[in-house]
């Protein structure tokens, strides 16, 4: 039975009201420093620790509740008689309460301003010595660290008479040693993070000692793996508008692998908010890798676009939204099998449609652009940390390194492509264009043969590359992956001819950079062999006439002018291929002068 209780807290948040109905229980009021002032300041009939130890607060503060008069009252068990016996001996009366919150350790060193020495008086002592104490001591005392736990075990002491059970007691002790270890890691975390010189603005990111705290959201049936037991665990204080802040709907029990992909969608989808030209975003999430990713004018829209990238990739999928799902939007999906459906907030049109489909899962999470700290890699004895990947490129911090400027909406594609690439496993290849992603290639060993399944994907899904952007997860070392991505369409500018004759020894047609492709009937090209007539087409890599051109159409090239080492003209079929070696400077544009046939 609790007769007696001790308060003495830094986040004075409801503890008047709660230290008035501990006084309307009966219950003896002790407290410290400013909760003792301020409980008497309300008229609560509070006694001071200095009272009871006989003994003024020392040193600053720094002394006041390490005393046997405290500790004796808070860790003598009541079912051993020679404890009892010892406390009547020495005058210590019981201590059957104990609310404490410790001194702001974490909040003094988030401040930029810090010093070592504000850093190091907000090292709570006396407090961590008291909780410790009277959670190893659970079973007769009761011990609070948080304000939210002062309604429920005020509750609990009304039903019962002033008793709280040992399930509760239990769980709080619990509590207590999972704060003060918390409490002591960030401690441990701040001082060995600091240099000789002490400055809090030269600490290093990553201390000589890391320690981390994280809660258990729930255990799982198997991990990655059905061999594989596993388990979600969730930051203390979870970054705002992360994965960890879901509210789950409906649906099954969440897997190890669909708060993996989750995360995945979720982080994607979050980059896209704001400056991607659309009001929606929609991306679908399967095995860790985008299969499609889409901005529209809605929902409804952003979805049909991203599933068009790759529909048979996105059974089975996660799929996230920026915006609030809708009825339009959840009446399309609904008609594919979705693992995992994800937006800040669902219409009850859209709630109504899932309900007949139990096993989604929906999940809503309020928007949010902070990041994790760190993020981390478990390898065998050991962790690699890093800070986490927040970069999303601006179109300002862009170099183009091209003779030819992109235009604002090959740029926009480009910024699009770059942005989902960032969610691709390496070595990642990401085609794009019109705010959609038209094929991705992920996770290959090989950029080339990434560079190839993304076009493989475009071809079977039925979207054309041509003109499209490509975004790549680093850099190619040879033009072979280049070349992939060209053929495949990406970047294309094609010139026809809008009539026989057109091209007259006055014009110059630009090709650029990239691939380009110089369109004309048969008629058109045997102008080119008007000897001694000289064209002047600059940056063309490909010609191809529309209708059949007979053998003895073939234009030779006959001088090059400007850095190119050599060209080759190789005839396929129809289409007049020429091709530049590998190692030719093509930071300078070639004149090429077409000269007569042989």
């Amino acid at each position: 039975m609790i007769r007696t209780a001790l308060l003495s807290v830094s986040d004075k948040n409801g503890i008047v009201p709660f230290a008035k109905a501990l006084h309307e229980q009966g219950i003896k009021l002790i407290s410290t420093g400013g909760t003792a002032k301020l409980l008497a300041e309300n008229q609560l009939p509070v006694v001071e620790v200095s009272s009871l130890t006989k003994f003024p607060e020392m040193l600053d503060g720094r002394v006041k509740t390490l005393h046997p008069m405290v500790h004796g009252g808070l860790l003598a068990r009541r079912d051993f008689p020679e404890h009892m016996a010892a406390l009547k001996e020495h005058g210590i009366d019981t201590i059957d309460m104990l609310v404490i919150n410790l001194y702001p350790f974490n909040e003094t060193v988030a401040k930029e301003n810090c010093s070592f020495e504000d850093a190091v008086e907000n090292i709570d002592i006396g407090g961590p010595a008291m909780l410790r104490a009277a959670a190893k001591n659970h079973q007769d005392v009761t011990v609070l660290i948080s304000p939210e736990d002062y309604a429920p075990v005020l509750a609990e002491m009304k039903a019962n008479k002033n008793v709280v059970s040992y399930k509760t007691n239990l769980a709080l002790a619990k509590k207590v040693f999972a704060h003060t270890a918390q409490y002591d890691g960030a401690i441990a975390n701040y001082l060995s993070a600091l240099g000789d010189d002490l400055a809090h603005q030269n600490r290093s990111t990553y201390p000589e000692t890391l320690h981390l705290a994280f809660e258990k959201v729930q255990e799982m049936r198997y991990g990655e793996n059905p061999h594989q037991s596993a388990a979600f665990y969730k930051d203390l204080n979870p970054a705002a508008g992360s994965l960890a802040n879901y509210k789950q709907l409906q649906g099954k029990e969440l897997s190890y692998n669909n708060i993996a992909d989750a995360d995945s969608a979720w982080e994607c989808v979050k980059s896209f908010t704001g400056d991607t030209g659309g009001a929606a975003a929609c991306v679908i999430i399967k095995h860790a890798n985008p299969c499609g990713v889409a901005v529209g004018a809605t929902a409804l829209e952003a979805y049909q676009k991203a599933f068009k990238t790759d529909p048979s990739s996105a059974f089975g999928g996660i799929i996230a939204f920026n915006v609030p799902c809708d009825g339009a939007a959840a009446q399309e999906i609904s008609k594919q099998f979705v693992e995992v459906l994800i937006a800040p907030s669902f219409s009850d049109d859209a709630k109504a449609i899932f309900a007949a489909k139990q096993n989604v899962r929906l999940l809503e999470i309020p928007l949010g652009s902070a990041f994790n700290q760190f993020d981390f890699k478990r390898v065998g004895g050991g962790l690699l940390v890093q800070s986490p990947d927040a970069k999303n490129v601006l179109q300002n911090e862009m170099r183009v390194v091209s003779q030819r400027q992109p235009t604002p909406s090959e740029m926009n594609d480009m910024m699009f492509a770059w942005r989902v690439a960032k969610f691709v496993k390496s070595n990642a290849i990401v085609y794009c264009a019109n705010g959609m992603t038209l094929g991705v290639g992920a996770g290959q060993m090989s950029r080339v043969d990434s560079a190839r399944m993304a076009s493989i994907k475009a071809e079977n899904a039925g979207l054309s590359l041509k003109g499209s952007a490509v975004a790549s997860d680093a850099f190619f070392p040879f033009r072979d992956g280049l070349d992939v991505v060209v053929n495949g369409g990406a970047g294309n500018d094609t010139f026809r001819f809008d009539g026989t004759g057109t091209l007259t020894t006055a014009d110059t047609v630009e090709g650029g950079d990239g691939t380009d492709t110089l369109r004309a009937r048969s008629e058109e090209l045997d102008d080119f062999t008007a000897v001694p007539t000289t064209y002047r087409i600059t940056g063309i890599e490909r010609i191809t006439a529309d209708t059949a051109v007979s053998t003895s159409q073939i234009f030779v090239i006959r001088k090059i002018e400007f850095v190119v080492d050599r060209l080759k003209l190789i005839l396929f079929m129809h289409q007049y291929h020429l091709s530049i070696p590998a190692f030719s400077k093509l930071a300078v544009k070639p004149k090429l002068r077409f000269l007569g046939a042989v």
